[in-house]
């Protein structure tokens, strides 16, 4: 099979916000869908790795803050290649608030839906979250930015280092070595063994 072809699969990009108790924490992700209407339903899919995922599982609640165009890729690396864990992504960030007490991302967001988590499917690597919706918010009219656009306009050409190896098709890193494990999990975007490539000199 050649798994590229779920690549032709529209997505858009997001930034899941949430709180540990503590701090404030956001996630990059493209898999945020609406299921229903009436009731208004939302799921969103998060990989277990990732702290988010503990957090919005503990609480329930989470934002998803609607990134456009305009996002520089210093917002994806904030939310996208550090991890919630050791990290304050909203350190330096005066941010305007939800109803649900979450934060929404100050810039680069065209909008801002609250969601309650109603039930969580476990589906291995990941965890999906179907989630009711209960408040939104619409800042502009501006188009939303799509994975596709991010790859062809924000994300810095991947100039690889190493001469043997493969690379991270999503976010660059690159794994020195001959054979890649077919469990492998990409340390920064978490993304697995069928979307790295080897490195060709």
């Amino acid at each position: 099979m050649d798994l590229s072809a779920l690549f032709k699969i529209s997505y858009g990009l997001y930034v899941v916000t949430s709180n540990d108790g503590q701090k404030d924490n956001g996630i990059i992700v493209n898999t945020v869908t609406q299921v229903t209407d009436s009731p208004a339903r939302v799921a969103v899919t998060i990989n277990k790795q990732n702290y988010s995922h503990d957090v919005i599982k503990n609480t329930g609640i989470m934002n998803v803050n609607c990134l456009t165009n305009g996002a520089p890729f210093s917002l994806f690396e904030n939310f996208g290649f550090k991890s919630g864990r050791d990290t304050d992504k909203f350190s330096h960030v005066s941010a305007e608030r939800t109803a649900n007490g979450l934060v929404i991302v100050p810039d680069y967001v065209n909008a801002v839906i609250s969601l309650k988590v109603e039930s969580y499917i476990d589906i291995d690597t990941h965890g999906m979250f179907i989630c009711t919706v209960t408040e939104t918010k619409k800042f502009a009219d501006t188009e939303n930015m799509t994975y596709s656009y991010y790859h062809k306009n924000v994300k810095p050409a991947v100039k690889p280092t190493a001469k043997k190896g493969f690379i991270c098709k999503i976010c660059g890193y690159v794994y020195d070595g001959e054979t890649l494990p077919e469990d492998y999990i990409c340390p920064l975007c978490k993304h697995g063994a069928a979307d790295f490539e080897p490195i060709t000199e």
